[in-house]
């Protein structure tokens, strides 16, 4: 693999991996994701990956349908891909194209400058997500520990 090559395996970490998170809204759910980035990366700002977060979400959401979103940001100070994956307790409104709630989430926050990298990997989690068994098994996960394993043998 070369450094270029981003996969899905190489960018998520367990620790920002959280299963059944419990929201009450969109924008809190990108709030819980922006605050765990900056408690793992503490040169990366909170307020500036969730403002970040919610500014792409007003361009379109991020919710490609059948309960799954892909919130994705740029951000000047981040030096690699990141990605987090959240599974929620309850789906929550996140004003998908098939305007079903949302209880997967795959975050990707990126170098302002990775361009191509940061289009593969939306790329490689649309396809991932479009398999309903591969979801339904990450809907069945109780933990973070074991939500993170299943997202990372499954690429």
């Amino acid at each position: 693999m070369t450094d270029t090559s981003l996969t899905i395996d190489t960018i998520l970490r367990p620790e920002l991996t959280h299963c059944r998170v419990s929201g009450s809204s969109k924008k809190r759910i990108l709030e819980f994701i922006a605050g765990q980035v900056g408690k793992h990366y503490p040169e990366l700002s909170e307020a500036q990956t969730f403002n970040n977060l919610v500014a792409r979400e007003r361009l379109g959401s991020t919710g490609i349908g059948q309960g799954i979103a892909i919130p994705h940001c740029r951000l000047d100070d981040c030096k690699q891909v990141i990605g987090s994956l959240v599974t929620l307790d309850q789906g929550v409104a996140f004003d998908a194209i098939d305007n079903q709630p949302v209880d997967i989430l795959f975050a990707l926050i990126v170098p302002k400058e990775a361009t191509s990298e940061h289009l593969e990997l939306l790329s490689q989690l649309a396809e991932k997500f479009n398999e309903r068994s591969f979801c339904d098994q990450l809907r069945q996960c109780t933990d973070g520990e074991s939500l993170y394993r299943r997202m990372i043998e499954q690429t």
